[in-house]
């Protein structure tokens, strides 16, 4: 193929994201060519043709089928099953990805499934390790339906954690038990969660006043990692607050330098086991053709729906 075809971004079209032809991959020495057979659709994708040029192209999480094995003969052979994540470019018909940034699949896993995994369940296990061991710790998630919410959940939860989960919405706290947490509030004010602190570890998403009221619940010496701002990225707390707890760490967190540490295969093959053994929930809510990822970023920005959007490459 001298020519695939991608997402890129164009302003001119209603929901930011259009079909270009571009110049096939090329691959290097340690990198794998890959059909991408299923997408997925996060957050931070949905609000990029707000914030980069036209032309440029989008996307992280892959699945699909190795067509041509890397050069130095690492990583999954001509065929295998695979799912992967890059930093970006992954929204396309055929892709070049770095062997230590994929991982084979499960048979019984699909790639639908898989399509979920990299970025949020990385995320969510990053952000964890920032907490340090968990065992009987008590750990508070907020945004516990979204993508990296959902797994950070599962894993506190396998971490030996106690944990609390946070949603907007009523209607989902018995899919934020289902997850495994303990307990789960709800609302964006997260006094109700004072209860059951104070906390070893905070998994904060939202921002705004949901960051604000969730620094006071820190125990001391404990750390809350900032991953996302879905509601606002201002926020005001009361440092003395802060200061009052002692020894507390806010951290961000930032994947693409995670990325840049060093192989995350491994990572990756153990979630896919994991979703093999039913160990695993993917919390996939829609699936759809990537011809409709315009309206299905636009559901997502407007919270339509929880869970993992997947796209299909047609």
């Amino acid at each position: 193929m001298s020519s695939i075809r991608a997402i890129v971004v164009d302003p001119s079209v209603a929901g930011g994201f259009a079909f270009k032809k571009v110049e096939a991959p090329q691959i290097g020495l340690s990198e794998a060519l890959v059909k991408v057979e299923a997408i997925s659709l996060n957050r931070g994708e949905a609000m990029m043709p707000a914030r980069l040029p036209a032309g440029t192209r989008l996307g992280w999480d892959l699945a699909g089928t190795v067509i041509k094995q890397a050069a130095d003969g690492t990583g999954p052979k001509v065929g295998s099953r695979v799912m992967g994540v890059l930093d970006t470019g992954s929204w396309a018909e055929q892709v070049a990805a770095p062997t230590n940034r994929l991982t084979t699949i499960p048979d019984n896993v699909t790639y639908a499934q898989a399509a979920t995994l990299p970025l949020a369940a990385l995320t969510a296990l990053r952000a964890l390790e920032k907490g340090g061991f968990l065992l009987h710790r008590r750990v508070l998630i907020t945004a516990s339906t979204g993508g990296v919410g959902f797994f950070a959940v599962q894993l506190a939860r396998k971490s030996g954690a106690y944990v609390v989960g946070v949603t907007r919405n009523a209607r989902n706290v018995g899919l934020v038990r289902e997850a495994g947490a303990d307990e789960v509030v709800v609302g964006n004010d997260l006094s109700a969660a004072r209860a059951y602190g104070p906390y070893h570890l905070i998994v904060e998403l939202v921002g705004g006043k949901t960051f604000t009221s969730a620094l006071p619940l820190l125990a001391p010496g404990a750390t809350c990692v900032v991953v996302g701002a879905a509601a606002s990225p201002e926020m005001t707390t009361n440092l003395m607050g802060l200061i009052g707890t002692g020894g507390s760490t806010i951290r961000g967190l930032n994947m693409y330098a995670e990325f840049a540490s060093g192989a995350i295969s491994e990572d990756l093959a153990w979630f896919a086991q994991m979703v093999a053994d039913r160990q695993l929930q993917t919390g996939i809510e829609v699936e759809a053709s990537w011809t409709e990822v315009n309206e299905l970023a636009q559901r997502l920005m407007q919270r339509q729906f929880t869970g993992k959007a997947v796209l299909h490459i047609d």
